[in-house]
């Protein structure tokens, strides 16, 4: 089995870096790497070529479009039987394509996905956003487990791969992004290709470095649930209101104490007990109280970021009609 890597680059050429590097340990050797470059101002060429006399890698440039059409531009460059894509800030595992490909002779997956995880050098900024991400006491808990809440499991683009018989049925990704790859899995799945978690096939995902871009990047993801309610409404699920409805909460919350409501105590025991369990748990899967901390604001910034997000394209696209 051959597997064509394919990674989207946009002005981050520190981090193409690291990716690559990662991949020169695979243990598991079949497979090529596309570099596409989606019209970065920072260019990455030295870094990707530096690396020719260690991994089958090819670098190309392009005119700007967005993740998901620089994805096609790599699909129809590919020659391995499987496509897996990676976004730039992740760190590959040395025995990730042995377990894909362990996995898939058991099982027969047209697509899959992949959780993520924190790694060692990460910041506690960057530890407590991975935990944010990933935790079942904020949206983290519907994304990349076993048992999920919301319906079928739809594979995410930052640890995603698919097989090129899905490729060439489907022609690849119609939107660039908002939800540029949910929009994808469903679609897959819509056309009878069986998908599937890879529980074992994990990367360690950078995301981001400060709150301030986590919180543009959660917004954004908030914004992209309710495009994708323009293509497949039923995806739409009591889940997805979460955020929102927290953020609501919040909002009432502060308000109730500065106008001194009855129900301020009530609220604030509640959000207490929230902030507790945030902070505990984060602490036994992290082992540092720093880190636990920062995950009581990560989960804040995600929490509400992604409400507010959602909420603006609900009542734009869905309430008022707009495009």
């Amino acid at each position: 089995m051959f597997f064509s890597i394919i990674i989207p680059l946009y002005n981050r050429p520190q981090e193409i870096d690291e990716l690559l590097h990662t991949l020169t340990l695979q243990t598991y050797t079949q497979f090529e790497v596309l570099v596409i470059e989606d019209g970065s101002v920072k260019d990455a060429r030295e870094i990707v070529e530096g690396y020719q006399d260690k991994l089958d890698v090819r670098y190309y440039f392009k005119n700007n479009e967005g993740q998901g059409f620089t994805r096609n531009y790599a699909f129809k460059l590919a020659k391995g039987d499987y496509f897996i894509m990676f976004d730039s800030d992740c760190l590959i595992p040395s025995d990730y394509l042995e377990i894909v490909h362990r996995h898939l002779l058991k099982h027969q997956l047209d697509a899959y996905g992949g959780p993520d995880a924190a790694h060692s050098s990460f910041t506690p900024v960057q530890k407590a956003i991975s935990y944010s991400m990933t935790s079942p006491f904020t949206t983290g808990g519907i994304r990349g487990n076993k048992k999920r809440i919301g319906g079928a499991f739809h594979p995410r683009s930052f640890n995603m791969g698919i097989s090129r018989k899905v490729w060439e049925a489907t022609n690849g990704f119609i939107l660039t992004r908002l939800g540029e790859d949910i929009e994808f899995s469903i679609r897959i799945q819509s056309m009878g290709f069986k998908s599937g978690l890879i529980p074992e096939a994990k990367v360690f995902h950078k995301r981001r470095t400060d709150f301030k871009q986590f919180y543009k990047q959660l917004h954004f993801f908030g914004r992209a649930r309710i495009n994708i309610y323009r293509f497949f409404p039923s995806q739409l699920k009591a889940v997805h209101f979460f955020p929102a409805l927290f953020t609501l909460f919040v909002i009432f919350t502060a308000l109730a104490n500065a106008l001194s409501f009855k129900l301020a105590d009530v609220c604030n025991f509640l959000i207490a007990v929230y902030i507790l369990l945030l902070f505990f748990h984060s602490w036994n899967a992290n082992k540092s109280a720093k880190v636990a901390f920062l995950s009581i604001v990560a989960a804040f910034v995600q929490l509400i970021a992604y409400g507010l997000g959602f909420m603006q394209d609900f009542w734009k696209r869905i309430i008022l009609k707009h495009s």
